[in-house]
């Protein structure tokens, strides 16, 4: 699984970066083998999963003794972290770096539990996600092919480390590869233009730190000599993946994933991504999309070596995400280009699937014209509660010096005008989570919106046409 770590790529004192703290292969090993010998024979353990070479030795540690480890995040609050525990059964360590071992075991099955990671919990609580170091080493191999990743590369990023982004291919894709790891400790964007000047060759960001270095052109242009620059965990809006390729010489590649799958789908090194889009599926993941009569849009299902290996504690949630004939349910609305096989993520099927009227309107769709705008920084779309269509649009725009009149036709004159916004609420800001994806459902309850709706738009205009 760690390939870096057997001495086949040499070694050098800064292999390991995170936060200013340095390290060589051969002194995170051994601090990894000081862990896996207190921890062996355990049935999980959980580490606070700061941004540390202490997390990085823990989770190492882990995967040389096979004892699952569960990262916990630092800013978990008390009744998530006893949940986290509780759940898992897993005992919290801590780890002095400083410690070494020369301890050998036998190497752990590769379909035994790695790693348990817990989702955000949004419909109840957290669900411990289990993924086999068999499902880590497929994905990993699979991306280190579609973006031409070797030991030559050094992979830089500022990104949790208790997330599959920033855990999964910003520590163990650079340790399965040998390529030099450097975490920014934060991702900012002078962090990434330091890190890409002093040799950083991939860069990994989410859309909130791609956004913020478009929006400064200094650290954008330090990012030329890069090799590859790669967005995931939330939709990049097309417009700071158009200012990223004038200010940087580099369109961003985009891939997509989740916590049950890791990533399935993505853009490819050397080839011209279109925005918007998040690439085919990799080498043995096959895709499809479940769609009713009429429509090119649904919920992506799919099936391939990288799941997970179900939900820890929870049969029944295991078995409900799968299909009766063994595709997994992403709960992600997509449409699959029938030319090429490009996939587009519309949003999510609980929140991001709105029926207006008898339509059914993907709310990415609606959100990325308006990202359009010139004057629309930030942008997410709803539907609420109508009586007379159903679902009505709603968008919550950061903007200035436009009106909600204006968005709204703007709006019409790029789509379909059925999938124009009925009302434009503006905010200061979007609440986003650690990885950078609006949280919807708390632009609902917040009290201090400010709604502008449209006059002319209501139930007097009647309903639009049924569709099925």
């Amino acid at each position: 699984m760690l390939t870096a770590l057997d001495g086949t790529f040499g070694d050098r004192a800064d292999a390991v970066t995170i936060a200013g703290r340095s390290c060589s292969y051969e002194e995170l090993l051994g601090a990894a083998r000081a862990v896996a010998a207190d921890i062996a024979g355990a049935p999980a353990v959980a580490v606070t999963a700061t941004a540390s070479l202490e997390t990085v030795a823990a989770v190492v540690g882990g995967l040389l003794a096979g004892v699952p480890v569960v990262p916990v995040p630092p800013d978990a609050g008390p009744a998530e972290r006893d949940h986290i525990l509780r759940d898992s059964g897993a005992h919290e360590i801590t780890v002095d770096f400083a410690r070494r071992s020369d301890r050998t075991g036998t190497a752990p099955d590769p379909a035994d539990p790695a790693l348990i990671l817990y989702t955000s919990g949004t419909t109840g609580p957290p669900k411990g996600v289990v993924l086999t170091a068999a499902a880590l080493a497929a994905d990993l191999d699979a991306l280190a092919a579609a973006w031409d990743w070797t030991a030559a590369d050094t992979l830089v990023h500022g990104l949790p480390l208790f997330h599959v982004h920033g855990l999964v291919l910003g520590v163990l894709g650079a340790l399965r590869t040998g390529s030099r790891l450097l975490h920014t400790g934060r991702p900012t964007p002078a962090g990434y233009a330091e890190a890409a000047l002093a040799g950083g060759t991939l860069l990994f960001g989410v859309p909130t730190v791609w956004t913020r270095i478009a929006r400064d052109p200094a650290a954008a242009a330090a990012l030329a000599g890069a090799r590859l620059l790669v967005s995931g965990s939330a939709p990049l809006p097309t417009p700071v993946s158009l200012d990223l390729e004038r200010l940087t010489g580099h369109r961003p590649v985009e891939r997509y994933g989740m916590t049950e799958t890791l990533i399935t789908v993505s853009g490819r090194a050397g080839t011209a991504p279109r925005p918007g889009t998040v690439g085919t599926p990799l080498p043995g993941i096959r895709t499809r999309i479940a769609a009713e009569p009429g429509s090119e849009i649904g919920e992506l299902q799919l099936t391939g070596p990288t799941l997970f290996a179900g939900y820890l504690n929870n049969p029944e949630a295991t078995a409900a995400s799968y299909t009766a004939d063994g595709w997994f349910r992403t709960g992600d609305i997509a449409a699959i280009d029938p030319a090429d096989g490009v996939h587009r993520i519309v949003g999510r099927a609980s929140i991001d699937m709105i029926k207006s009227g008898g339509y059914r309107i993907g709310a990415g769709e609606v959100e990325n014209a308006l990202l359009d705008h010139p004057r629309v920084q930030e942008a997410a779309v709803l539907g609420v509660p109508d009586a007379d269509l159903g679902q009505r649009i709603v968008a919550f725009v950061v903007a200035e010096g436009v009106t909600g009149d204006e968005l709204t036709e703007f709006v019409a004159t790029r789509l379909a005008v059925h999938k124009r916004p009925r009302e434009v609420r503006f905010r200061a800001t979007l609440p986003r989570n650690a990885m950078g994806k609006p949280q919807k459902k708390l632009l609902l309850s917040d009290s201090d919106e400010l709604p502008h709706p449209h006059p002319g738009q209501g139930p007097s205009q009647g309903p639009a046409p049924a569709r099925d």
